[in-house]
This record gives structure tokens, C-alpha cells and sequence, in this order.
């Protein structure tokens, strides 16, 4: 795997991070870049290794007039950034279990016993789950990709905001995914930063953590 990693200060990029909410809008990452910047965000960790993390990517002004009415009071994201990854769950991830695994083998991470085993043991525990684990499951691993990305993102030069505000229950269906499948866990807006992210405060960690 290849980076164009513009900053690899592990300090800055992490302690640094700040949500930004207006950006270039003339500025335009590629297509290259931003499949680079997910597939290195993908090397987050997931339940089993089951990657049920997906990405639609609303970059042109057509993919950004259907999301317009649908992300409440983040429109200057939507009408600035340079994208709007919209980042969803995919309930029925164990249908790539195969692909996976099969992958883990041919480079050599796992043998074809190995994966036979595991998989004749997660596929019927994964189609057992209610829609409710799952939706569970699903967030979790998609939360660990999306705060990934950002990370990433910010090593790449660019900037993010994470977006919650936005109406779940039309976003998939809007982009044609079956909302029964695809569950947005959370957009975020990415690109060249044009106004500073405001600083915030966190609580003291002592009052958020006991020791048993």
C-alpha cells in the first residue's frame, strides 16, 4: 500500500484534529486520492473481519442537490467540501465472507483449513442475528473506519467534519441503496479547509474513568 501521506506527525494529526465546516469549494481531490484514503481507513478493525463498513461518495452537483435537503443545518459542508462521504453499514456484510477470507489466504495471513473452520462458524452466527445486533454491529465497525478516515484524511492535508445531523431514514434511498441493508451510521465532509476549526474543551479524564 502506497501514501501520499502529507504529514506524518502522529501528534499533530490526532491531538490536532478539529472539526472544520467550511472549505475550498474549488478544490477537488481525485478519485485516486480518495480511494487511497479509504482503503488505507479500511485498515480499521471490524467484528470478525467482516469490513461491513461501505462509502458512497457525493462529490459531483447533481449527488450534492440530492443531499442538500437532507443534511439539515450542514449545508455550507455540503456546498464547500471538496466531497461528502457518506458512510453506511452494510447489514448483510457476512455475503462477503468468502471474498474475505479467501483473500486472508491467497496472501497468506491464514490457511484454507483455518478458514473453513472459522467461516462454517461466523456465517450461521452472523444470518442468526436480530436486525437490532446487527444494526449494533454494523455502527460499531463503520464508527472505527469513519474516525479512521478522518485521521487519515488530515495526514493526506485535507480536513473533515463528522455529521450526525442529517435524515437517516431517507439518506440510503436517496443515493438507490435498500435502506433495509445499508444503515448510515454518519457523513462526513472532507477537504481543503478554508476557515480554522474552532477549538473545544474535553472533560478531565479522571472524572470519566475509574479503576477497579
Amino acid at each position: 500500500m502506497t501514501s501520499n501521506f502529507k504529514n506524518n506527525d502522529f501528534a499533530d494529526i490526532t491531538l490536532n484534529r478539529k472539526s472544520v465546516k467550511v472549505f475550498d469549494k474549488d478544490y477537488k481531490i481525485s478519485h485516486e486520492e480518495m480511494l487511497e484514503m479509504i482503503q488505507e481507513a479500511t485498515t480499521a478493525p471490524s467484528s470478525v473481519n467482516m469490513q461491513s463498513w461501505r462509502f458512497v461518495v457525493a462529490e459531483s452537483d447533481e449527488a450534492k442537490a440530492t443531499l442538500h435537503p437532507l443534511v439539515r443545518f450542514n449545508t455550507r459542508q455540503n456546498e464547500t467540501s471538496s466531497a461528502m462521504v457518506l458512510v453506511f453499514g452494510d447489514m448483510k456484510n457476512y455475503e462477503y465472507a468468502e471474498e474475505i477470507y479467501g483473500k486472508t489466504v491467497a496472501d497468506g495471513h491464514m490457511d484454507e483449513a483455518t478458514k473453513n473452520q472459522l467461516l462454517d462458524a461466523y456465517i450461521p452466527y452472523y444470518e442468526s442475528f436480530s436486525k437490532e445486533v446487527m444494526n449494533d454491529v454494523v455502527k460499531i465497525d463503520a464508527s472505527l473506519a469513519a474516525m479512521q478516515f478522518m485521521l487519515i484524511a488530515r495526514a493526506h492535508g485535507y480536513e473533515t467534519n463528522p455529521i450526525g445531523g442529517f435524515e437517516a431514514d431517507q439518506l440510503a434511498e436517496a443515493f438507490g441503496m435498500d435502506k433495509d441493508r445499508y444503515i448510515p451510521v454518519m457523513i462526513i465532509a472532507i477537504g481543503k479547509g478554508a476557515v480554522e476549526g474552532h477549538g473545544s474543551s474535553r472533560l478531565p479524564a479522571e472524572k470519566l474513568t475509574s479503576f477497579k
